[in-house]
């Protein structure tokens, strides 16, 4: 297998800075946060427990694959957990998502320091902490079943919360993320990747209309009042550079 960092077959020059590792690293995790997530029943399917050893790999072009581990001894990069599939009809299905998401934090941690290892002390911190920032694809698979089973609450009780968008008039509104109310459930954060929560407070960019969590921008339902138009950190740095 090529360097895994933009797909397979792909030799790229391996990320040097605290900052391109992190990137790596979070679009490495977007990837199997999808699979585990949103395209979990392609990801169900391809885990066929009658094929050999698979693996759930994330790349950084945040596509995700699962395959067959590499052949190469020793490999390039380190490997993802060896035969998820062969565990997926002998446990409940929840809690082998919940299994296969601990493996995958396990090797995105060791892909990130892996790259890291011509860091100095606190480059490597620095890294961490930045890591440490995001939720783990395991607290985000948990959650999401958490919130499955609020959302189903809230259904019963005939009431349904959405995600907070900041107005031109800079006040703070109940505006659903696109029109239908069905779409709530698979907004996903920019920032972690979590799921929709009705009981968390969320803010819309303006300019590339993807959803936050506030706590992930830093920005508090107070503080979101005085704002008349919200740029992500993500839009206001290209913004910079222009």
């Amino acid at each position: 297998m090529g360097d895994a960092a933009s797909g397979r077959g792909h030799v790229v020059y391996p990320p040097r800075s605290a900052e391109d590792i992190f990137k790596d690293y979070r679009a490495r995790r977007s990837a199997i946060l999808r699979a585990l997530t949103h395209e979990v029943e392609v990801f169900y399917a391809q885990c066929d427990p009658d094929k050999e050893n698979l693996c759930l790999y994330g790349y950084a072009n945040e596509a995700w694959e699962v395959a067959l581990p590499a052949e190469e001894v020793p490999t390039e990069l380190p490997e993802p957990a060896l035969g998820i599939n062969f565990a997926r009809d002998g446990m409940n299905r929840r809690d082998w998502l919940a299994l296969v998401a601990v493996h995958s934090d396990s090797w995105l941690l060791s892909v990130a320091f892996y790259y890291a290892a011509r860091l100095n002390r606190n480059d490597r911190k620095r890294l961490f902490g930045m890591i440490n920032e995001l939720q783990t694809v395991f607290e985000v698979v948990s959650g999401a079943r958490q919130q499955q089973s609020k959302e189903r609450s809230s259904m019963d009780n005939g009431g349904r919360s959405k995600p907070v968008k900041i107005e031109n008039n800079g006040k703070a509104t109940d505006e659903a993320y696109g029109e239908d109310d069905s779409d709530h459930g698979e907004t996903l954060c920019g920032t972690c990747g979590g799921i929709y929560s009705a009981d968390e407070f969320w803010i819309g960019c303006d300019m590339c209309e993807r959803w936050y969590h506030g706590k992930c921008v830093k920005i508090t339902p107070a503080k979101a009042d005085s704002i008349k138009h919200y740029k992500c950190p993500s839009c206001s740095s290209k913004r910079a550079r222009q």
